[in-house]
């Protein structure tokens, strides 16, 4: 049962890191513009994960809100 459990939770935890990869890669490959404003939308929400990601994008590419 344990190793089951640990198997899935492993299973689980490489799609998790996958899909964060895929979303990284998809926001990486939006124009400023889209960039823009998906950084604005989620400029108040700390908890979201897509914000983090997207200032970070912004920072590399030198933009600001």
């Amino acid at each position: 049962m344990l190793r089951l459990r640990t198997k899935r939770q492993g299973i689980a935890a490489a799609q998790t890191a996958t899909t964060l990869a895929q979303i990284a890669a998809s926001i990486g490959r939006l124009d400023d513009e889209s960039l823009l404003d998906l950084a604005d939308i989620f400029a108040h929400d700390a908890a979201s994960p897509l914000q983090p990601l997207a200032a970070a994008e912004m920072t590399r590419r030198g933009l600001s809100l």
